[in-house]
């Protein structure tokens, strides 16, 4: 149903004395405005949210009456209105009783306007801060990797090194998570920064020293466990924020964009922050590049920790705090993002392979990020799917897309064929991966909700570990196509999954929006 626009006309300066015709018009007093229809729509909304208030305006008198719609769920503004006392001529206070819109409050047209939307309710600086705050886990893996290579002469060593970092971190992320779900993130998040701040200058100074790597791979390990997963922790921030923003009905849609600018920033921040480090270490030095991600942990890491949006908590009860945690649908959902892992380290592997036999290594950082390019692109458009597309379709469609996507691959032997196959192939990587964090978010009880997000971040993780292993290994023995192979085969295990475990994560998700409460809708205060 199109909602009509809501008339917001300013009150008569003189107010009618009510009549009991049901064709007269009544004027009434309220604190607040009141926003309805000027005509009435033909479905009807719950009467659970029928209220009582008085209003300061001229509105039609009719017959009000209620009836839910869909699944129990207001779906539509009931038009009505009539007079419950008597008023007085010249301005009497009547009471009305009325159907409010439910989801009246927002209609965005556009993703443009969603996004709009959704970045005023934080302003533009929490935006930045979250957005720079998960830049040093992208960049300290790869600049980890450059500096040992650099000081020790071994690749073997480098990659170590950037392999205790990234297995600290895929252990030390949901356990820290868990910790700001009991203890909130201010304080939780705060400590990680500084910690893993310190952490990445121990690395510089272990490795300039010339002591033995190893001691900088235990460096490295120590700062990787506390390095923040911001990316998830801001997903937990959302629906808090928008909650607060007393805006009812606007929550369904504003979430959806909020998950979307989410995946887009994860996966800018992870083209971005390889870069970034690497065109320091190639100007200056490698130890200025981890350098620069310890001081945008000691800034940025910090101001995420105590900007205000920390210490809101969620308040939804749509799945019992006390249910269990470690279900079918979340492991199914670590299955999902142990997957993607894989496609991010045989793809990177891959590149490297064809760029090193082009002649050509020093670019394989900036090949690999077209892949982030559609990614980014493909993510924010997300926010402009109608929400009948549900969450479990789209997941099966973007993993058959990852498949189909990927088996070109297998015919690339040039830079120049590989750059338009990796742009097409990240469209379907962030919607993939917006999808199984929006079921994880949904799915999860609202008290470990930053468990989960930061679990699913480090099967990414750990996903990564191995499809570069794998596709490395392979890529030794018979060059690009067969490190390509691994990410074809992960595309496959995505659509497997997704075939097989589709109605798992069906069930679980209606079985939450089965018993997600309707939300309260304000009533104002009568005037004095």
């Amino acid at each position: 149903m199109t909602p009509h626009p809501p008339n917001t006309a300013a009150a008569p300066a003189a107010a009618p004395t009510v009549n009991a015709s049901r064709r007269e018009t009544v004027a009434i007093r309220s604190p607040t405005p009141l926003e309805l229809p000027d005509k009435p729509p033909p479905e009807r909304m719950s009467a659970s949210t029928v209220a009582k208030i008085t209003v300061n305006r001229k509105v039609p008198r009719r017959n009000p009456g209620c009836s839910r719609g869909i699944g129990g769920r207001p779906t539509a503004v009931n038009w009505g209105l009539f007079s419950k006392g008597s008023g007085a001529a010249g301005g009497g206070k009547s009471r009305v009783v009325f159907c409010r819109p439910f989801r009246k409050a927002f209609h965005p047209v556009s993703p443009a306007a969603s996004y709009r939307h959704l970045f005023g309710l934080t302003g533009r600086t929490y935006i930045v801060v979250a957005f720079l705050a998960r830049l040093p886990l992208a960049m300290s893996q790869m600049g980890v990797l450059l500096l040992i290579a650099h000081t020790t002469g071994s690749y073997g060593a480098g990659g170590a090194t950037a392999g205790a970092l990234a297995v600290a971190n895929a252990v030390g992320s949901p356990l820290l998570g868990g910790a700001s779900d009991r203890f909130g993130q201010r304080s939780v998040v705060l400590i990680q920064s500084v910690l893993s701040a310190v952490g990445l200058v121990a690395v510089v100074v272990a490795a300039e020293s010339g002591i033995a790597w190893p001691w900088a791979a235990g460096a490295a390990a120590v700062g990787g466990f506390f390095i923040p997963q911001a990316g998830p922790l801001a997903r937990v921030r959302w629906r808090p924020i928008i909650s607060s923003s007393g805006k009812p009905g606007s929550s369904p849609r504003l979430i959806d964009t909020a998950f979307s600018y989410e995946g887009s920033a994860d996966e800018a921040s992870f083209v971005l922050g390889p870069a970034l480090v690497g065109s320091i270490a190639a100007v200056v030095d490698p130890g200025v590049g981890i350098c620069t991600a310890a001081a945008l942990l000691a800034i940025f890491g910090t101001w995420f920790a105590i900007h205000p949006t920390a210490r809101l908590r969620s308040s939804r009860t749509g799945v019992a705090a006390a249910g269990r945690f470690l279900t079918p649908a979340l492991a199914t959902l670590m299955l999902a993002q142990l997957i993607i892992g894989m496609i991010f380290g045989s793809v990177q592997t891959g590149t490297t392979v064809i760029a090193t036999a082009a002649g050509h290594a020093g670019v394989a950082g900036l090949v690999q990020a077209l892949l982030g390019i559609g990614s980014v692109a493909a993510g924010l458009s997300m926010a402009a799917l109608p929400a009948r597309i549900g969450y479990v379709t789209r997941w099966r469609v973007t993993a058959t897309g990852l498949f189909v996507l990927a088996t070109p691959l297998l015919l690339v032997h040039s830079l120049a064929l590989l750059c338009p196959v990796l742009i097409v192939l990240g469209c379907c990587v962030a919607p993939y991966m917006i999808t199984t964090f929006t079921l994880g978010e949904q799915l999860t009880p609202p008290s470990r909700t930053g468990a989960a997000m930061t679990l699913l971040a480090a099967a990414t993780g750990l996903g990564y570990a191995v499809g570069a292993a794998v596709a490395g290994r392979l890529g030794d023995l018979s060059g690009a196509t067969a490190s390509f192979a691994v990410t074809v085969t992960a595309g496959g295990l995505a659509c497997v999954l997704a075939a097989l475990a589709g109605p798992v994560l069906r069930r679980a998700h209606a079985a939450a929006e089965a018993v997600t409460p309707v939300e309260d809708l304000p009533v104002p205060t009568d005037a004095a």
